[in-house]
């Protein structure tokens, strides 16, 4: 088994494995490092970003509370990429639901602004993907 990541890996439970991996490998891009289809399993990544898929009704589950639609509430993902505009593209071309349309956005860090362009995509189950590239730092203006 081979990981690029070694740091935090989420992992989602999800109702339809394969529209999952559909969404995730034919949508999104992401690349399936392996699987166990008998588990119901998919492990993924995509430019450095990890992430694996469980079926919540095929094998062992870790749950602390029953699961109800639309899972991951209250957490969104955000994944790095190097071509938001063609990655929005293809995801308004295959009907997904966008929570958040591409948007340009600069977050204060201390002294500076570091720069996003960004949207969100809500996956099958109602995860929330923040896709993001980054647009570099400016210098914050100083308030007067």
């Amino acid at each position: 088994m081979v990981h690029t990541n070694m740091g935090l890996i989420p992992e989602f439970y999800v109702r339809d494995i394969s529209a999952s991996r559909a969404f995730y490998v034919g949508v999104l891009g992401f690349d399936v490092l392996f699987e166990r289809p008998e588990e119901g399993f998919v492990y993924l990544a995509r430019e450095g970003a990890e992430l694996m898929l469980d079926a919540v009704d095929q094998g062992r589950t870790w749950l602390a509370a029953e699961l109800e639609v639309p899972f991951g509430r209250g957490v969104n993902v955000q994944i790095w990429t190097a071509d938001v505009d063609t990655l929005y593209k293809q995801v308004e071309q295959s009907g997904a639901r966008i929570f958040l349309a591409l948007e340009e956005v600069w977050y204060r860090t201390g002294v500076t602004y570091g720069g996003n362009r960004q949207f969100v995509v809500q996956d099958p189950d109602g995860y929330l993907l923040r896709f993001a590239q980054d647009l570099g730092t400016r210098n914050a203006v100083p308030s007067s």
